[in-house]
């Protein structure tokens, strides 16, 4: 089966990445390495990967194997911010791990309980993005309010804020806030809530002939999310792709938006 085409999205700083990528979240050794180069050769061109991860080196590899061209992969990965001051050196062992030169998007993946040390590590990103190893930057799990916060301290607010996405815990103000801002939202681990065996989930997978997994990933497509689902077995990896082909009607996304407990409130500042 063809992979189906994959919509993508353009940063702000000009670069594309697809809307649906393959997260590599504790996929370790010989395991990330077959999972990325199966979703690889499965379709995938957007990897997510991350220092925290310990899986880079294996996540490179498997790109290199893979025989695809590198422009035509779009790589993330996050700096651990246990060491602020060493972002550069930080990026440089991970492009060695990765056997690439730059990384499309370099985040922070988590915000430090210190704002001056936050904001020196955010400075530190602009500087390392303009040197030229990663084309460009932004954060993992922050609220709006940080994002803002970045922003004032460097005007530059970041190209992408990746959060934890899922029908359950789903804002619908959130990505509004995003795109108000200029700001890519991309959603992780988006399967987790509210389980794939809800009986709203199986029953638009049946009227569609699919699987709860496949719809999930289309909900968040069909808002416009960047959704990055991961696994390590081959036919979650090549179903979970072909959920960019799956069209959702009006009423399945309302439905599936119902699921949240969050559906009517604002996303706190």
């Amino acid at each position: 089966m063809e992979p189906p085409t994959i919509p993508t999205t353009t940063l702000p700083g000009g670069g594309v990445t697809p809307l649906l990528g393959f997260g590599t979240f504790r996929l370790r050794g010989e395991d990330a390495y077959r999972a990325v180069l199966h979703a690889l050769e499965a379709g995938y061109r957007h990897l997510d990967t991350a220092q925290l991860y310990g899986n880079e080196e294996a996540v490179g590899r498997a790109l290199a194997d893979s025989g695809i061209p590198r422009h035509q992969v779009f790589v993330t990965t996050k700096f651990a911010q246990h060491h602020p001051g060493k972002e550069h050196a930080t990026l440089a062992r991970s492009l060695d791990r990765l056997g690439i030169e730059q990384v499309d998007l370099w985040l922070m993946h988590y915000p430090l309980k210190n704002p001056g040390e936050h904001l020196a590590v955010w400075d530190e990103f602009l500087a390392t993005a303009e040197g030229g190893m990663a084309a460009a930057v932004g954060v993992s799990n922050h609220p709006p309010a940080q994002l803002d916060a970045l922003a004032e301290a460097t005007g530059q607010m970041p190209e992408v804020n990746q959060v934890r996405c899922d029908p359950a815990r789903h804002h619908p103000d959130l990505p509004a806030a995003h795109r108000e801002r200029g700001v890519v939202f991309q959603g992780h681990s988006p399967l987790r809530k509210p389980g794939l065996g809800h009986p709203v989930l199986t029953e638009i997978a049946e009227e569609h002939g699919t699987d709860p997994a496949q719809v999930v990933i289309a909900w968040h497509l069909a808002h416009g999310i960047c959704v990055i689902p991961k696994s390590g077995r081959p036919e979650h990896i090549t179903s979970n792709l072909h959920a960019a082909g799956l069209r959702l009607s009006p009423d399945d996304i309302t439905r599936i938006d119902h699921l949240s407990t969050h559906s009517r409130r604002t996303p706190a500042a």
